[in-house]
């Protein structure tokens, strides 16, 4: 049996967490993280979880080449008034380990 290596090669550009601030009630926004393949492979996004259904996730379907970017986009639906955060998990192929992002924010 294979041993998959723990992580995606990847570094993403802007960072792990996305900061909303303050978003109107009922608005939906959105935000793109994108990620730059450092690995000598081919990387391809398998999955992306996120934390609850107000938080939406589409990405690249197709395989992102070595020294290329990706995109995910998240789109969050601002339902609830007050401050949120959500985690969005992120699985490559051949990578056990999920690459975790984080949207947060305060509705009003």
């Amino acid at each position: 049996m294979a041993v998959l290596p723990p992580n995606a090669p990847v570094q993403w550009e802007g960072g792990l967490v996305y900061d909303f601030g303050d978003i109107q009630h009922e608005k939906a926004v959105e935000v793109v993280f994108s990620f730059q393949n450092l690995g000598a492979d081919s990387l391809r996004i398998d999955n992306v979880r996120a934390s609850c259904g107000c938080t939406t996730p589409d990405w690249t379907e197709l395989a992102v080449p070595p020294d290329s970017t990706g995109y995910i986009y998240i789109e969050y639906d601002a339902e609830d008034v007050g401050f949120f955060s959500k985690s969005i998990k992120v699985y490559f192929n051949a990578y056990r380990k999920a690459e975790k992002l984080k949207i947060e924010g305060y509705v009003y």
